[in-house]
């Protein structure tokens, strides 16, 4: 089995290949250059905090097409309009990153260069003017970093970046001549380029080599009537009053092929040093903006400490207190049950007068019963508490599952926490991811196995099917539904076909052995979950419980008490995966000590919550603890809806629909992982207050 292990890591480091390609550690893989040398400028694409729709940013009908022509950073540099080979994370998040025909060379000023003149039909015109009006910004790079638009914080007293820059602005007009609203569109057709650079370090900065620590740039909308040189470049960039209005200059059909409009395109390139910035931390002025909010992550943590100290005590309560002193009277009972028992036994006859009918054996009845009046609630239910709960077969495979992905986001927490995975890994937080999940199947299987097994549950090769494709195949089936969608849209968020094709051989082939090598191992190798009780033939009938035990309700209230600990620290996620595109989430610190204190919240909340159903004589504990541990899981959902409604501006049916797709996988995938959380920490607290007992 280890040689099958060994082989199937193998295969996942070879298909993450391009991934590991990718990554490097700030400080040591510099990319430094020669006065003059050429640096390749790579395109991207174009995004919107308005829509959840990407795409490509060559596929653009108004922008200036490759021409095949140049190479991108010298002669052995990729020809414009070449793909960059990309990782799956890169892939998985819409990046379409190609080279482009613009010239930089170090040190090497351009003042002015034209780039092309871009003739558009009236249906390219149109397209050009919704794009402007959704706030789409464009995506540039060198050397790994993306074009910046460049602000002061409102003290004014540092500079911090925004990635992307707008392909325009549209401007109201408001007429007496015409009171109809009318809106006027203009396009960004020269681009300012801005690369901030600084000596590299040791023999590479004495051979005269330099290294980038910025790249600025600064969009303008230059109209037909500014002055142009012998070349067509503005003359005066910094002083151009009019832009360029989107408008046609005839009159046109949108089903028309005719141009209707010529846009010239011109850029320039400045080279400006700046050795207030180290190359190692040139990534900070991406975070400086979201330092202002430290002091909102501080009072997360602490509301969240507050919140978990509370829990605490009252779980610390239940155990040192109430159930010790349950288990005490308990073998008090038991114990003065069984000398009473044993003074029932009486010695052989003597010969002497015997006691009346009715004397001492009904004082030995009544001291019996008073004995075992005090065993009540949780205690009576030693011989029911692990009957093996209906539709166990299913709870398997979701406990495998939620143990798989509770390891896929320690990992990917860990690995931020420490700078592993930082923004200069593009799409190294979802390659990870994917290779985290893969690998985590071994203990899918493992724990899967191990509690199908407690249950006594036969044909372990059929849970360890239903385990390695019950989740991921719900999970690939919905994400390909709405790939269709986005295809439908052309847009570079769709994945490719040869990348889902990818994604399923990596789970077929790769993810489902590994589910099958820990299966085994739990199932054949690993001991069994001893029961400390056992369980009876006919089950204990339930007594009428109140309406708040019912599991759905438990869920809702008791998730209630997560969230609380969650919700600070969420804001934060949510603005930068549907608000702020432009930013990078980066204070996993923050995120991590939330992610500990929300686990140790979720296993104490369902803790008390399974005591108290306990206590209310009810043994069907084994969902209610994975429903309770999932509870909060609704309430995120209820959260993305608010925040759809008050604080996003997504317009267009599939953006919307992606949204709430995407939003209800996402908290699908949370509910299994902390019901997960709060199922094996009520099953180890089961076992523990029952083994106290030792019942059978």
């Amino acid at each position: 089995m280890a040689a099958t292990l060994l082989q199937n890591a193998l295969g996942i480091l070879l298909l993450l290949a391009p991934a590991v390609s990718a990554f490097y550690i700030p400080g040591y893989s510099v990319t430094s250059y020669l006065r003059d040398e050429p640096m390749p400028l790579m395109v991207n694409k174009v995004y919107s905090d308005n829509t959840q729709l990407q795409y490509a940013y060559f596929d653009l009908p108004f922008v200036c097409p490759p021409t095949g022509a140049h190479r991108a950073g010298g002669a052995g540099g990729l020809l414009s309009g070449e793909s960059v080979p990309l990782n799956l994370g890169e892939v998985l998040r819409g990046d379409r990153i190609m080279a482009s025909d613009l010239q930089l060379a170090m040190l090497h000023d351009t003042p002015c260069a034209t780039l092309c003149t871009r003739d558009i039909t009236l249906k390219e015109l149109i397209r050009a003017q919704e794009m402007i009006e959704e706030g789409y910004v464009a995506e540039w790079i060198v050397d790994n970093l993306p074009g910046a638009t460049s602000f002061v914080t409102v003290d004014k007293t540092k500079k911090y970046y925004a990635a992307g820059f707008k392909l325009g602005y549209d401007l109201e007009v408001n007429s007496a001549a015409t009171p109809a609203r009318r809106v006027q569109y203009f396009l960004n057709n020269h681009h300012t380029i801005v690369i901030r650079y600084r000596r590299a370090l040791g023999r590479a900065g004495d051979r005269g080599e330099k290294v980038v620590v910025g790249f600025e740039v600064y969009p303008k909308s230059v109209g037909y009537d500014a002055p142009r040189n012998e070349h067509g470049c503005p003359a005066d960039v910094q002083n151009v009053k009019s832009g360029l209005e989107l408008t046609p200059n005839k009159t046109a059909s949108a089903h028309d092929d005719e141009p209707v409009m010529s846009i010239p395109y011109t850029y320039s390139v400045y080279f400006r040093e700046d050795e207030t910035i180290e190359w190692a931390h040139r990534w900070d002025l991406y975070f400086v903006n979201q330092d202002e909010g430290s002091h909102i992550h501080w009072l997360a943590i602490v509301n969240s400490l507050i919140i978990c100290g509370l829990l605490t005590g009252v779980v610390m309560i239940i155990l040192a207190k109430t159930i010790r002193s349950d288990i005490r009277t308990y073998k008090d009972a038991v114990a003065e049950d069984g000398k009473i028992r044993l003074k029932k036994i009486r010695p052989p006859s003597t010969g002497l007068l015997e006691q009346p009918h009715g004397g001492d054996d009904d004082d030995m009845d009544l001291s019996d019963e008073e004995a075992l009046e005090d065993i009540t609630g949780w205690k009576l239910l030693h011989a029911d508490v692990f009957r093996t709960p209906a539709w166990g077969g299913l709870l398997a495979p979701l406990v495998g599952s939620g143990v798989q992905l509770f390891v896929m986001a320690m990992g990917l927490i860990t690995l931020s926490t420490f700078g592993v995975l930082n923004p200069s890994f593009r799409g190294g937080f979802i390659s990870v991811g994917v290779g985290l999940f893969i690998f985590a199947g071994l203990f899918s299987g493992y724990f899967s196995a191990r509690l199908f097994k407690s249950f006594e549950g036969r044909g372990h090769r059929r849970n360890a099917l239903v385990t390695a494709l019950l989740v991921p195949g719900i999970a690939f089936c919905a994400v390909f539904v709405l790939n269709l969608f986005v295809w439908a849209q052309a847009s570079s968020t769709a994945m490719p076909f040869s990348t889902l094709l990818a994604i399923m051989a990596l789970w077929l082939c790769v993810q489902v052995p590994l589910v099958y090598a820990g299966s085994h191992h739990g199932y054949h190798k690993a001991p069994t979950w001893e029961h400390p009780t056992k369980t009876t033939a006919v089950p204990r009938p339930i007594p009428l419980q109140s309406w708040l035990m019912h599991p759905v309700l438990s869920g809702l209230l008791y998730g209630l008490i997560p969230f609380a600990v969650l919700f600070i620290e969420l804001l934060y996620v949510f603005q930068s995966l549907w608000q702020d595109k432009s930013g990078y989430y980066y204070v996993f610190g923050f995120l991590a000590v939330v992610c500990v204190l929300l686990t140790v919240t979720i296993a104490e909340v369902t803790v008390v919550s399974v005591y108290a159903r306990l206590c209310a004589e009810d043994h069907s504990w084994w969902w209610h603890s994975f429903i309770v541990g999932g509870g909060s899981s609704i309430w995120v959902f209820a959260y993305c809806v608010w925040y759809y409604l008050f604080k996003l501006h997504i317009t267009g049916f599939v953006s919307g629909m992606l949204f709430f797709a995407y939003s209800g996988l996402a908290c699908c995938m949370y509910g299994l992982l902390t019901g997960t959380v709060g199922f094996l920490s009520a099953y180890a607290f089961v076992r523990r207050i029952y083994g106290a007992i030792k019942a059978d």
